[in-house]
């Protein structure tokens, strides 16, 4: 069976209606309707019938660009389901460009991508540096899912700060990033939220302004994972 005729099998327009309300950035004639569990069950299905690779699996893989919000969420976990590095690569990298809504860009999360987080710097930087405005956030997306615990460097702080882009789901990640750090890295991350006293070369430390800053800090007051005594010196600084 088509890949496309499978998912209308499992249409539900109430949840198209639904979803084209959350995704603002397609148009509402590309949803079919299918929830996420049901594509996720779907991809495992055709990785298991393909063997795990990439390149046998479902013709929906080699054709972009998709009609369907519902195709782009199945590439994106049919991605997911990849264990060979450099196919997994190659890949995330023809498929970004394509990605045209916040829910395909963080669907997208490649488990493989833990196991060679050296490797993956680079491309997070070639990334995050993307006129694409979904690539940058897939960018600082994987630098929040990968780096902020045992690989945490303070430097990855300076990279999302130094985002300078105006698109709005980009600077949202950034908030995310930062609220995400606050939670597992405060020592580092704090002093982006507060006054940095002149370096002696007379350049003001690397910090957080506006927009990004408040929705960091919002985003963190209302994480369980920050302490309330940390919530409150947040609060005081807002």
């Amino acid at each position: 069976m088509m890949i496309q005729e499978k998912l209308f099998l499992l249409r539900d327009e109430k949840y198209a209606a639904f979803s084209a309300k959350l995704i603002l950035t397609v148009p509402a004639d590309r949803f079919i309707g299918v929830r996420s569990p049901q594509l996720r069950a779907f991809a495992k299905e055709l990785s298991k019938n393909s063997n795990n690779q990439i390149i046998r699996k479902s013709g929906i893989l080699g054709e972009l660009p998709h009609q369907y919000h519902e195709e782009n969420m199945l590439h994106a976990y049919l991605l997911c389901e990849e264990k060979k590095y450099a196919i997994l690569v190659e890949e995330t990298e023809r498929f970004l460009p394509y990605i045209d809504n916040w829910a395909v860009c963080d669907s997208l999360a490649p488990r493989a991508f833990a196991r060679h987080k050296e490797d993956l710097l680079p491309r997070i930087r070639k990334w995050m540096a993307s006129e694409h405005e979904y690539t940058v956030r897939f960018g600082i997306g994987m630098l929040m899912r990968h780096y902020l615990d045992a690989d945490f460097r303070p430097e990855y702080l300076r990279w999302v700060a130094a985002v300078d882009r105006e698109e709005y789901y980009i600077r949202m990640m950034q908030a995310w990033y930062f609220a995400t750090a606050l939670a597992k890295q405060w020592d580092a991350t704090i002093p982006y939220f507060t006054p940095q006293p002149p370096s002696e070369r007379g350049e003001e430390k690397s910090g957080l302004e506006g927009w990004v800053r408040g929705k960091s800090i919002q985003k963190a007051l209302e994480s369980y994972r920050v302490n309330n005594n940390r919530k409150s010196l947040l609060r005081t600084i807002r």
